[in-house]
């Protein structure tokens, strides 16, 4: 008989390091903070333009230097006491929300000031982010780091059900202005859990701020199986099929174009992903991550291929679940992977290519499904998309087969030299 504990998330990160916890805690109430002012802007944008490609052009803005400072940004992570430099990014964040809530309360209508200040939090959290994710590690013994991302992406998918669902509320009750103050507020929870940890300098000789390392970095994860078939399985994944630029086509086409029901095709999605993290038990028992990585990329392919096919509401959402559920264990795949298999002294360059693999590739997944649907239909666009991530998980496979092998081991001896020419 199974014990249904045993599928519940694994609790022990939050129980044996205090600090562990309080950084998850705080970050759980920033990042519901964070998805108040996502809905906050795509509405402003909207009600300011009347146009999806304004709003669109939000994620445009937050991609781009997304992309080019956590590109460059890991050698400064690597290269500084990551505990300050998290302080600092909090704040920074703290007054771009600020910001936010400024230009509301004054009742400017200047679009170009979202988009702005959206750039510049996509550029804050390029550094910040990474920096965070380089704590577990160092926090956590070794065999709690995947329960540990486990338990982070509980905390995503928390934000993302009741971030948007708690806006609108207030959004009616006290307009958008409040949303953004209440986000600039929630920052004060973070830099609590931040601000008692200890000092988080890398371990051995810190990086050199030079295109030295950044290449250093680069060559690293290109001559690292486990790395390279962690990126190149999310890429796959995401590039060949991600559904959400999808959704309104799909809604108008099948469901009459219900703002209702188009909005339950997102929470179906998060909703599955909110279970699959829960019930993330059995990932502290999974030996082989590499596979299990790529069976979950090919989970999530499937489903979304089923989405593309079926034409029920009950259907659909059920597909989309499923693929949540798959999508957030290949990440907790793909991060404790990245988190293990790299030397501390690595980490900010390798959680910075994370960062952009898994913020930046989904958008032109996104791309690419508007324009497989321009040229076909909406269906097949879902459903080629998801055929093609069964596949690409595949050709991972069979091309790498050291990464289906893959085992934690014991922490990497030794690395390039930071700055190694």
């Amino acid at each position: 008989m199974i014990d249904r504990r045993s599928l519940l998330a694994d609790v022990r990160p939050l129980r044996e390091s205090t600090d562990f916890r309080r950084l998850w805690m705080g970050y759980v109430l920033s990042q519901i903070g964070g998805q108040m002012t996502t809905f906050a802007v795509a509405l402003q944008v909207f009600r300011i333009t009347g146009s999806s490609v304004a709003v669109g052009a939000v994620g445009l803005a937050q991609a781009v230097p997304l992309i080019v400072v956590g590109l460059l940004g890991g050698t400064l992570i690597d290269s500084v006491d990551r505990r300050r430099l998290v302080l600092v990014t909090t704040v920074l964040a703290a007054v771009v929300s600020a910001g936010f809530a400024a230009q509301a309360f004054a009742g400017s209508g200047e679009l170009w000031l979202l988009y702005v200040l959206a750039a510049v939090q996509s550029s804050i959290a390029a550094i910040g982010g990474p920096a965070r994710r380089t704590f577990a590690p160092r926090l956590l013994r070794r065999e709690l780091v995947p329960s540990a991302a486990a338990l982070t992406m509980v905390s995503m998918y928390i934000a993302m059900i009741s971030g948007p669902a708690l806006a609108g509320l207030i959004a009616a009750a006290g307009g958008l202005k409040v949303c953004y103050l209440v986000d600039a507020v929630s920052f004060g929870a973070a830099l609590y859990g931040v601000s008692r940890l200890p000092s988080m300098r890398p371990q051995g000789e810190a990086a050199k701020r030079n295109l030295g390392s950044v290449l250093a970095g680069l060559r690293f994860i290109v001559t690292s199986v486990p790395l390279r078939g962690a990126l190149l399985a999310d890429m796959s994944a995401t590039v060949l099929a991600m559904p959400i630029a999808l959704f309104p086509a799909i809604n108008a086409e099948r469901f009459g174009g219900s703002p209702r029901t188009l909005g339950l095709l997102g929470t179906a999605v998060a909703v599955g992903g909110l279970s699959g993290s829960v019930l993330s038990g059995p990932v502290k028992d999974v030996v082989g991550p590499g596979r299990a990585m790529l069976v979950a990329g090919a989970v999530w392919g499937a489903a979304l291929a089923g989405f593309g096919a079926v034409h029920g509401l009950a259907a659909t959402l059920a597909l989309l679940a499923v693929a949540g559920a798959a999508d957030v264990l290949a990440v907790v795949f793909r991060s404790s992977i990245i988190q293990l298999a790299t030397p501390d002294p690595m980490r900010g360059r390798t959680s910075s290519a994370e960062s952009v693999v898994g913020a930046g590739f989904p958008q032109l997944g996104n791309f690419r499904a508007g324009l497989v649907a321009s040229a076909s239909t909406p269906g097949v666009a879902a459903f080629s998309g998801g055929l093609s991530a069964v596949a690409g998980a595949g050709l991972i496979a069979a091309a790498l087969p050291a990464f289906v092998r893959y085992r934690h081991a014991e922490p990497p001896a030794s690395c390039p030299p930071p700055d190694a020419p």
